[in-house]
């Protein structure tokens, strides 16, 4: 039972590829197979790719939950678990990037995997080291705003998927909620992002 949380976190991780190869097959983007499905083959990609994302979202609370209560926190589940979030938030961005132009997306888009990857860059450097940068409060919610905002984006961009009218008084409110949170996990990306750097500069120096 103690390995339950590790198995979670690494069923994030391959949730978390089976939600970007569904979107990029849904998008046409996978040689030898997106040219043969259908309208309504794509549509059902686009539908299991939410749902993988939304499981494997879950999942994210529940592993670290389950590692303290169970008194299982391992270092193999602490490197894991940092790695299963980076992968699931970034591989959801490409997919919905893959669905069409995006306008309001992209610069909150390039933002969050701009911090993300210059952070893991951060703690690289930091580790070889012996610097280590704790997981700050606002750095946890902020992994939670980005999974919210990102289920309204991928819900929003497989509109059509779900049977639901076209009709701009109900998708419209939708999409200013979806962009409206992306842009404040962006915000707040940005803001723990420099805590981050502030944190190793005064370290080493």
């Amino acid at each position: 039972m103690k390995s339950l949380p590790n198995i979670l976190t690494s069923m994030r991780l391959v949730l978390a590829l089976f939600m970007f190869v569904a979107l990029a097959a849904a998008a046409g983007a996978v040689p030898g197979l997106s040219d043969h499905l259908e309208p309504q083959v794509q549509f059902a990609l686009q539908r299991w790719a939410l749902y993988a994302f939304v499981v494997a979202a879950v999942t994210d609370f529940f592993d670290g939950w389950l590692a303290r209560k169970m008194n299982a926190v391992s270092v193999w589940g602490a490197i894991l678990d940092p790695i299963g979030d980076k992968v699931l938030v970034c591989g959801a961005i490409l997919g919905l990037m893959s669905q069409g132009a995006q306008p309001l997306v992209v610069l909150p888009a390039g933002l969050i995997l701009f911090r993300e990857f210059t952070v893991s860059a951060l703690r690289e450097v930091g580790a070889g080291k012996g610097v280590k940068l704790p997981v700050t409060l606002l750095a946890k919610w902020k992994t939670t705003l980005q999974l919210v905002a990102l289920a309204f984006e991928l819900f929003v961009a497989a509109w059509g998927a779900f049977g639901l009218p076209d009709d701009p008084g109900l998708r419209n409110p939708m999409t200013y909620v979806a962009h409206g949170l992306f842009w404040l996990a962006a915000l707040v990306t940005i803001i723990t992002g420099a805590q981050y750097w502030e944190q190793t500069r005064k370290a080493l120096s």
